[in-house]
C-alpha cells in the first residue's frame, strides 16, 4: 500500500505576517513596567470590587430597586467566581511555598 504525502501544506512564511491583537479595554492590559506586587494588588481590587457589585445588587433586588434578577445573580455569580479563582490562586502560591521549603540545599 503506498502513502502519498501531502503537498497542499505549506510551510510558514515567518512572524514577519503576524499581527498583533489588543485588547478591547485598554484599562485591563498588563503593563510590562508594573512590579508583581501591583498586579495582584490592582487583581485584589478588582475582585473586591465585584463583590461590592454584588452586595449592591442584593440590595437593590431586596428593596425592589432592581426588577430584573437575572442581573443580581450574574452580579453575585461573577463575585463568586472571581473568590474561587483567587482562592484557588492564593492555594497554588501556598503550596509552591511550601514546596521550596522542603527542596534540599
Amino acid at each position: 500500500m503506498a502513502i502519498t504525502p501531502i503537498t497542499s501544506i505549506k510551510p510558514l512564511s515567518g512572524a514577519a505576517s503576524v499581527t498583533r491583537i489588543d485588547r478591547a479595554d485598554p484599562a485591563d492590559a498588563v503593563d510590562p513596567a508594573s512590579s508583581f506586587k501591583e498586579q495582584v494588588t490592582k487583581a485584589i481590587k478588582q475582585v473586591n470590587d465585584l463583590q461590592h457589585q454584588a452586595d449592591n445588587a442584593a440590595v437593590r433586588l431586596a428593596t425592589g430597586d432592581l426588577e430584573d434578577v437575572h442581573q443580581a445573580m450574574i452580579a453575585m455569580q461573577k463575585a463568586k467566581l472571581a473568590l474561587d479563582f483567587t482562592i484557588q490562586v492564593r492555594n497554588k502560591v501556598i503550596e509552591s511555598y511550601q514546596e521550596i521549603m522542603r527542596m534540599q540545599v
